[in-house]
């Protein structure tokens, strides 16, 4: 592994899909309107109503990137999307992450399978979004019947335009996406208002960072929008879901937490955070990314005077918080009457388990 220079963090690319009318690209737009002191990069592959001419004002820092040609905003077919990354994971676009909208007649399993196959080391897969409109959801079934393959393998089902859906057509969505055998989170939304820090993390870098900060789109639109909002409800965004904090001093059984995390509960769309395997392998942090059922882990040197304990954040939509920390309570390493570390034939070979989802060497930052 390099030991010339911290790597740079993985961007998080998110796929972004629902069918024609669903409000996806009104989804998109609340993004890139709230996004927590992110750089988003967006990619579409059909043109529709984002509000291409205020991108174009934006500049190059803010809520885009430009691709050339003072395009913004740029439609690619899915044979071109690495290229597209590979312009977007430049130093020099210091992005934070990438959403890519999917046509609303797209498989969007083909662009979540080309990021997973993808050779590009800077980015991390950020999940698969897939917008659906409540109140024409028994229509666009029988217009579109390959929805329910789509739903089967969506990581967060955004149940939009519940304000003009009844119970009824809610539960018949939600009974939909438990009939394909997905346990995604179910997140309702009205005019695609969901709250970005679902979706990704509030920025690290500090806003002033930027010595010439442009004009940027949310500073185009974010107070005309402000106007619009009926009574603020925008502010209470979290209510959809809930965020579950774990904090252990006590190392993890590599074996115990791979049996959690193989089996983690319908709902749960993320966890994020390090976990200390003790003496498994006494000299690294192991970083936590799942998303759906998708994970990795990243080992990292502990820093000196670092504490060795294991910090988790789960985050989904109808979870029980209580029995998760219990779980992962029990996922601790069991010590022995006399005080000593229980040890056992397979306690080493369990890290292979965690092994799995490390990224292979060679794959760093050049």
């Amino acid at each position: 592994m390099s030991t010339s220079s911290p790597h740079r963090p993985r961007v998080p690319v998110i796929v972004l899909a629902g069918f024609l009318g669903s409000g996806k690209t009104t989804l998109l737009n609340h993004l890139l309107l709230h996004r927590a002191g992110n750089r988003i990069g967006v990619i579409v592959n059909d043109f529709g109503a984002i509000e291409i001419d205020a991108m174009t004002v934006s500049g190059q820092v803010g809520s885009t990137v430009s691709l050339g040609g003072g395009c913004l905003c740029c439609a690619v077919e899915a044979s071109e999307l690495d290229t597209y990354l590979e312009t977007l994971t430049r130093p020099s676009a210091r992005l934070d992450v990438i959403v890519i909208e999917a046509s609303g007649l797209a498989e969007p399993q083909e662009l979540v399978r080309m990021i997973l196959a993808s050779d590009n080391p800077h980015i991390v897969y950020g999940g698969l979004v897939e917008v659906v409109d409540a109140a024409e959801f028994e229509a666009t079934r029988e217009r579109h019947p390959e929805i329910g393959r789509h739903l089967a393998v969506a990581d967060l089902v955004v149940l939009n335009k519940t304000d003009r859906a009844g119970d009824e057509e809610c539960a018949r969505v939600r009974e939909a996406v438990a009939e394909t055998g997905s346990t995604a989170a179910i997140i309702p939304a009205t005019y695609g208002r969901v709250d970005p820090e679902l979706l990704f993390d509030p920025a690290l870098r500090p806003e002033g960072e930027e010595r010439a900060r442009q004009l940027t789109f949310e500073d185009l639109y974010l107070e005309a929008r402000a106007a619009e909002d009926d009574g603020g409800h925008g502010g209470h965004l979290h209510t959809a879901y809930e965020s579950v904090d774990f904090d252990s001093g006590v190392p993890m059984d590599p074996g115990r937490l791979m049996r959690f995390l193989d089996s983690r509960p319908g709902g749960l769309y993320r966890i994020k955070g390090h976990v200390d395997f003790g003496a498994a392998d006494p000299g690294n942090a192991y970083g936590v990314h799942a998303v759906g059922r998708f994970l990795r882990f990243t080992p990292r040197p502990w820093t000196r005077g670092e504490p060795k304990r294991t910090q988790l954040v789960l985050i989904g939509s109808g979870i029980d918080a209580p029995a998760l920390r219990e779980e992962l309570g029990s996922c601790g390493v069991i010590e022995d009457p006399a005080g000593e570390t229980r040890q056992d034939a397979a306690h080493e070979r369990a890290m292979w388990g965690v092994l799995r989802y490390v990224q292979q060497p060679g794959d760093d930052d050049a």
